[in-house]
């Protein structure tokens, strides 16, 4: 099972840039701007790892540190541009697995992900990690079925993928090469439009009103993003 990795960090380019650096390792990449919702993300989304900067907007990353150990035993390794020791022990005490200072090499920080994953045997937390839940939408990943409240979904296996590679990067913009590619596993040229056909396909099915959609929204210019449903 391809393991899945959370990054909870407000730097945007920087996650573009681990997200297509550990897809192209062979990881499912996860994130978010803030640790306010980090919590439900973990319990939703079952991660493997999380990468959890330090200096956060809101809530820092000391504070969601602790909430995430109050209930999850998910391996953390926290990141961060300052240069005081402090940080980097207060966040081994509360429960950090390793640390590591900004700038870094992304292959640095791959082997230590890869080296924690190994120790755990890639156990994670308190995990639901064959369903994926947006509202009343659950995606069951391991019967490949799809349910909005009690009703059952038919979906075309190309459907059923794309939803599940959307759904694991909720909030998320997606070009259509990304999520053809991650749907199919291979390079896929997206010229023809045709992921346009599929989206379509299934916001008729998941969607109240497929022409004012609320769950798959169209990004001009960019691709789709999967809108979670609080």
């Amino acid at each position: 099972m391809t393991q899945t990795l959370l990054i909870i960090d407000d730097d945007v380019k920087l996650i573009d840039l681990l997200s297509e650096y550990f897809r192209e390792n062979g990881f499912d990449v996860l994130s978010i701007l803030e640790g306010t919702h980090a919590e439900k993300t973990i319990r939703e989304k079952a991660p493997d790892l999380i990468i959890l900067d330090i200096m956060l907007p809101g809530k820092d990353g000391l504070d969601v540190l602790k909430d995430i150990r109050s209930t999850f035993s998910t391996p953390v390794i926290m990141l961060t541009a300052r240069g005081d020791d402090t940080d980097r022990i207060v966040g081994l005490e509360l429960g950090a697995d390793d640390y590591l200072p900004k700038p870094f090499n992304p292959r640095e920080l791959l082997a230590r992900i890869r080296a924690i994953l190994r120790r755990q045997g890639g156990a994670a937390s308190p995990r639901e990690d064959t369903h994926i839940r947006s509202g009343d939408m659950v995606l069951n990943r391991a019967a490949r079925e799809l349910k909005i409240g009690e009703r059952p979904v038919e979906l075309s296996t190309t459907e059923f993928n794309i939803l599940e590679v959307m759904m694991k990067s909720p909030n998320t913009v997606l070009s259509r090469d990304q999520i053809m590619n991650l749907a199919q596993g291979k390079d896929f040229m997206a010229f023809d439009r045709s992921v346009d056909i599929h989206i379509s396909k299934l916001r008729a099915k998941i969607e109240k009103d497929p022409s004012s959609p609320t769950r798959i929204k169209t990004v001009w210019g960019t691709g789709y993003m999967f809108v979670d449903q609080e």
